[in-house]
C-alpha cells in the first residue's frame, strides 16, 4: 500500500491589519530608581522617555500597543509599594494591561501571527510594562481582542476581568442562589465581579456610592448598599462569600465582613498590602479566608472575550488619557471614585 505524503495545514491568516516594522526606540512613560529613603513617589514622577524597543524571546510576542489599562497596582508600584521591590532595572516602564497588534510571533504558524489584534497582560516587572508603544508578552497571557470592542475598551479588560473571574469562578465557585457580598463594586475589578457572579446565578449584594446604585443594578446586583449612609453589617447576614476590594490596612472593612458571613463562609481580600491579620481573625470567627492574586491566563481571557462579544459582560471605561498624560491618569485613579476603568491611549489604531 502506498501512502500519500503528509501535507502541512495552512498557517492561520492574520486579520487585514498593516504590520509596521518596529523602530529601535519607542516612547514610554517611566519611573526612575528611588534615591535613598524618601516619601512615596507621586504621580508626577512618571515621565516620558525614549527607550529601546524590547526583543521577544522563545514564546513571547512583540505587540504594538494601541491602548494600556491603568490599575491600582500600577499606582502602588509607582509610589514605591506594590511590586516595586521586584523591579530589577531603571528607568522602569509601568503597566500590565494592553490591547494592540502583534508585530512578531515565535514562528510562522503561531496562533497569533503578525497583524492579529490581541489583548492581555505583560509580565511586568519581569519585563517592561505597557505604558509604551511596544511591549513583549508571553503568548499564553493573551487572547484575540473581542471583535465588538475598540482597542481602548479592550485595554480596560485583562487584569480587572481576570481578577474578577478568579475571585468569582475559581475561588468562590459562584452558583445559583449563592449569597455574595462585593465591596467596592463600581471599580475596575468590582464591576466585572458583579456581572460574572450574576451570570452564574448568585444573589449579589454590593457596597458602593449612591451615584452608582442604578448602574450596578443594571449590571446584575440585587442589592446596593450606600456605604456613605449605611453600615453593611446592619443589612447583610449569612453571606456565603465576601469579596473585599477595599482591603484597608487597619482591617475595619474586613473585620466587619467576617461578622456577616455564615459559619464556614469565605472571606477573600484582594488589594496588595491590606489587613495583615485577616487569616487569624477569620479562623477565630469560624470562617475561611484567603487572599488572591491575578493569574494572566490567556484561556480564561478568551472566555471573557466571548462573554464580552455576546453582551453577557460589559466593560465600562470612565476616562481615557493620552500616554503623555499618565500622571494625570494616576491622580484620577488615586482619588478613589473611578467607575470602571481608566485607559491610556498609546498610539493610533
Amino acid at each position: 500500500m502506498r501512502f500519500r505524503p503528509l501535507r502541512s495545514a495552512p498557517a492561520p491568516q492574520p486579520d487585514e491589519v498593516p504590520v509596521p516594522v518596529p523602530p529601535a526606540e519607542m516612547r514610554a512613560m517611566v519611573v526612575d530608581a528611588p534615591e535613598g529613603v524618601e516619601a512615596p513617589r507621586g504621580p508626577d514622577t512618571l515621565h516620558a522617555a525614549s527607550v529601546p524597543v524590547p526583543s521577544p524571546v522563545i514564546s513571547e510576542l512583540l505587540v504594538r500597543v494601541i491602548a494600556a489599562g491603568v490599575n491600582p497596582i500600577d499606582a502602588k508600584t509607582r509610589a514605591g509599594a506594590g511590586v516595586a521591590g521586584a523591579i530589577s532595572a531603571f528607568p522602569a516602564t509601568l503597566g500590565y494591561d494592553f490591547s494592540g497588534i502583534v508585530v512578531k510571533s515565535p514562528y510562522e504558524s503561531h496562533p497569533f501571527p503578525p497583524g492579529t489584534p490581541v489583548f492581555g497582560m505583560a509580565a511586568f516587572p519581569r519585563s517592561g510594562g505597557t505604558y509604551a508603544e511596544y511591549t513583549v508578552v508571553p503568548s499564553l497571557s493573551v487572547a484575540r481582542k473581542p471583535s465588538s470592542l475598540s482597542h481602548v475598551e479592550a485595554a480596560g479588560v485583562p487584569l480587572a476581568a481576570l481578577t474578577a473571574w478568579g475571585l468569582v469562578v475559581e475561588t468562590a465557585h459562584a452558583h445559583e442562589g449563592q449569597r455574595i457580598l462585593i465591596h467596592a463594586g463600581s471599580g475596575g475589578v468590582g464591576h466585572f465581579a458583579v456581572q460574572i457572579a450574576a451570570y452564574f446565578g448568585a444573589h449579589v449584594t454590593v457596597t458602593a456610592s449612591a451615584r452608582n446604585a442604578s448602574w450596578l443594578r443594571e449590571l446584575g446586583a440585587a442589592v446596593v448598599i450606600d456605604y456613605t449612609t449605611t453600615r453593611f453589617e446592619e443589612v447583610v447576614s449569612d453571606a456565603d462569600v465576601v469579596i473585599d476590594l477595599v482591603g484597608d490596612v487597619q482591617g475595619d472593612t474586613g473585620a466587619r465582613s467576617l461578622r456577616v458571613l455564615r459559619p464556614g463562609g469565605l472571606y477573600i481580600v484582594v488589594p496588595t498590602g491590606s489587613w495583615p491579620g485577616y487569616a487569624e481573625a477569620a479562623a477565630e470567627a469560624g470562617v475561611r479566608a484567603t487572599s488572591y492574586k491575578v493569574i494572566p491566563d490567556g484561556g480564561a481571557l478568551a472566555t471573557m472575550a466571548r462573554l464580552l462579544d455576546s453582551g453577557a459582560v460589559q466593560v465600562y471605561i470612565d476616562k481615557v488619557y493620552d500616554l503623555a498624560d499618565a500622571a494625570a491618569a494616576h491622580r484620577e485613579l488615586e482619588e478613589g471614585h473611578t467607575r470602571g476603568k481608566i485607559v491610556l491611549r498609546v498610539s493610533d489604531d
